[in-house]
């Protein structure tokens, strides 16, 4: 059985729904990332699961117990927000200890359990500091040993890297994700950050306008999109329109493709997806064996970034189609026309969706 059910959840606001009829289940010790642009549920969600919001309809379960009516503080839910959210005239000892005390846990316990808690979030030596004094990265530190020290069952984390850098949110990220499976709490983490997501989830659910559009694992979710929403929001931008044909082959504005075995009847219309490191310039092997469909179009623009050329080619139709080639490639100049061969697994079909297509 799930330690977290959800079933049906509604919530709308100013006549407009928030979260829109969404069931999901998380096993114990597993994180789950609700990812979707601003906007689309995940924050009212997770405020839902808190019981920081009381949804319209539908039901939150908690091994098997019914939440309704239980207040946030007897859940016992940790919780991490983005804005740190810590006692200023509180030292880092104070913030991290205030659940123990509220608890009334002895006092051996807490400074037992504060210890603990500083040394798994890096931070011994820093019991007595000001809160003010500490960078961004630390004050995160504090608020995820406080979120962690009342041993929750449940940690919910919204946005909690969100303020941070680049550099720094992307560092913390793996300590964030070590930590939580060190002690084994099951946790739900709300981004609107792919790359957060795919690196710290065991689950991720796209949201969109209130709905789960898709939940997998994050190497179920990148191989097969769900359908263009999903695919565009993780940053696929080569969505092409097209009809299946005999054999697996669909055709498109750029051709015919061979998208591989599928069991959809001929002249289904579809969305195929073609994955951005799927492709090499005609003459170059790739790694398992060649590909047979090509695509050529003029490049519009050619970009090195290290490990790759990020390679923008405009087709015939007037779509652009990017691509990143590997780094001992030796892509055409702007404006130079290029044959790319596709290899066979560059393409993956996906309902037909227009709004999805670009």
């Amino acid at each position: 059985m799930a330690l977290l059910e959800l079933r049906h959840i509604t919530k709308t606001f100013n006549h407009e729904p928030a979260v829109d009829d969404v069931s999901l289940d998380l096993a114990e010790k597993n994180i789950l990332c609700l990812l979707g642009p601003s906007g689309c549920g995940k924050t009212t969600l997770l405020r839902i699961i808190a019981g920081l919001e009381h949804a319209d309809g539908g039901s939150v379960y908690f091994d098997g117990r019914d939440m309704a009516g239980i207040e946030p503080h007897r859940r016992n839910f940790g919780m991490m927000f983005q804005e740190f959210a810590l006692f200023p005239h509180k030292d880092v000892l104070g913030n991290i200890t205030f659940g123990l005390k509220m608890q009334k846990r002895p006092r051996t316990d807490i400074l037992t359990r504060s210890q603990e808690m500083l040394a798994l979030v890096g931070l011994e030596g820093y019991a007595c500091r000001n809160v003010s004094e500490l960078s961004g990265g630390e004050r995160q530190r504090v608020a995820l040993a406080r979120s962690l020290a009342p041993h929750p069952r449940l940690v919910l984390l919204d946005e909690p890297l969100g303020s941070l850098d680049r550099a720094l949110r992307e560092r913390l990220l793996i300590d964030v994700k070590n930590i939580l499976k060190t002690i084994g709490v099951t946790s739900v983490f709300v981004t609107h950050d792919q790359t957060e997501a795919f690196a710290i989830g065991d689950i991720i659910a796209v949201m969109n306008k209130g709905k789960i559009e898709q939940i997998d694992r994050p190497e179920k979710l990148y191989a097969c999109p769900a359908n263009a929403h999903v695919a565009g929001f993780l940053g696929f931008h080569n969505l092409v329109e097209g009809s299946t044909m005999a054999e697996g082959t669909i055709d498109t504005a750029l051709g015919i493709l061979d998208a591989g075995p599928h069991d959809l009847p001929a002249q289904t219309r579809v969305t195929v997806l073609i994955r951005p490191d799927g492709a090499r310039i005609k003459g170059e092997a790739f790694p398992a064996g060649s590909g047979k469909t090509i695509v050529s179009g003029v490049v519009k623009d050619c970009l090195f970034k290290g490990r790759n050329y990020h390679l923008e080619l405009l087709i015939t139709n007037g779509q652009v189609l990017v691509f990143d080639l590997p780094n001992e490639s030796r892509p055409s100049l702007t404006g130079q026309s290029l044959d790319l061969v596709l290899s066979p697994r560059a393409c993956v079909i996906m309902p037909h969706s227009s709004s999805g297509v670009k």
